[in-house]
């Protein structure tokens, strides 16, 4: 067993999500919200090189020397597996391991939202999950290839960076290739992915322009196209993918993503009540007016798109946040935090709400 094991299982047992090491401090998880430590004895940095070291392929650890950064995956069988990123910082080595559930959690299990479905039945276009890092998104978005591998025979290419939901053999045939493993990058997977027949491609991030072109010039070609990135609503998705590019191409990129389109899903988590987390959702659906919306730069339009398509199952993040207080799921303060419009919310705070944090 892995020295680092040892830690790993250790969070597990404190009902952690992330472990965090850095030299001259001790061993920290993230439960329910808080960092704490998980050891009295402060990691130096041998014992640092040695944890790391010990579960990395030499390949990569070549790799992470060089780049000072390095994204992977390891797995403790029968129990979970983890994705990995080392890094360098001001006292030497650190790293951060998050939990990869074992279960691939089912739309019923999440409680997503009806609309979700519509996404994954499409034949073609760009679906875009988006939210801050640690909100839920690769889960979500585990559940919708989970769907589509349930009920529908589909060929599905996954490019990862590192591998996290491995899916069982259903339906569907499908691929999982890792970045640094299985290919060289998102760019030359995309390519690649081109000549091997897919229905349905999954991009762990769209992080560079060339990535995000290749995503739209498969999506365009009659491909389902579903990426993520790290935006908090669905104009800030659409405005991102356009500013990722030089101001010369940006309108050819409009008329693209204009046609080609299919979604946006923005994703929040929130405290539960009593304990907990759950999610809560912006939703953009295709609509007739989104195409020209976006090739004439009209962004702050989108908003009304949504807010008129809540027959459709369209919804805004506020909308989203209010229906959870309503249903008692959070408190209004938790709401209020995570809202665009406050205002909206501040008549529902109590007495002492922006007292204790609250802005």
């Amino acid at each position: 067993m892995a020295a680092i094991d040892t830690l790993l299982r250790s969070m597990l047992e404190k009902g952690g999500s992330d472990l965090h090491l850095t030299v001259g401090l001790p061993p920290k998880t993230r439960a329910s919200g808080s960092l704490v430590p998980l050891a009295d004895k402060i990691i130096d940095a041998p014992t640092m090189e040695s944890l790391l070291k010990e579960i990395c392929p030499a390949k990569r650890w070549t790799e992470f020397l060089e780049r000072k950064d390095l994204d992977l995956a390891h797995e403790i069988p029968g129990l979970a597996r983890f994705r990995g990123n080392y890094l360098y910082n001001h006292w030497g080595q650190a790293a951060v391991f998050r939990q990869i559930p074992a279960k691939i959690l089912s739309f019923d299990e999440l409680k997503l939202p009806e609309a979700l479905k519509k996404l994954c039945n499409l034949d073609q276009g760009l679906v875009v999950v988006t939210g801050p890092t640690g909100s839920g998104k690769s889960t979500t978005l585990a559940a919708m290839i989970d769907y589509i591998n349930t009920n529908l025979a589909r060929h599905i290419i996954t490019i990862e960076d590192p591998i996290e939901f491995v899916h069982p053999v259903k339906k569907c045939v499908i691929v999982h290739r890792e970045v640094g493993e299985h290919t060289a990058s998102f760019a030359a997977a995309l390519k690649g992915a081109m000549r091997h027949d897919p229905d349905i491609l999954l991009l762990g991030e769209m992080r560079e322009m060339e990535t995000i072109k290749l995503a739209l010039g498969c999506a365009s070609m009659g491909m389902l196209v579903f990426g993520t990135l790290h935006t908090n609503n669905a104009p800030k998705t659409v405005d991102r993918i356009i500013n990722t590019f030089p101001a010369e191409e940006q309108n050819q990129v409009r008329i693209m993503l204009g046609s080609c389109l299919a979604g946006v899903v923005a994703q929040l988590l929130c405290k539960r009540i009593p304990k907990g987390r759950c999610a809560v959702h912006e939703i953009l659906l295709t609509h007739e007016a989104l195409p020209n919306t976006i090739r004439s730069g009209q962004i702050a339009n989108i908003k009304s798109i949504i807010e008129s398509g809540g027959s459709d199952g369209m919804i805004t993040m506020d909308n989203s946040l209010m229906n959870r207080v309503k249903d008692g799921t959070i408190e209004p303060k938790e709401a209020y935090m995570k809202a665009a419009n406050k205002a909206t919310f501040a008549p529902l705070l109590k007495p002492g709400d922006l007292d204790e944090g609250g802005h």
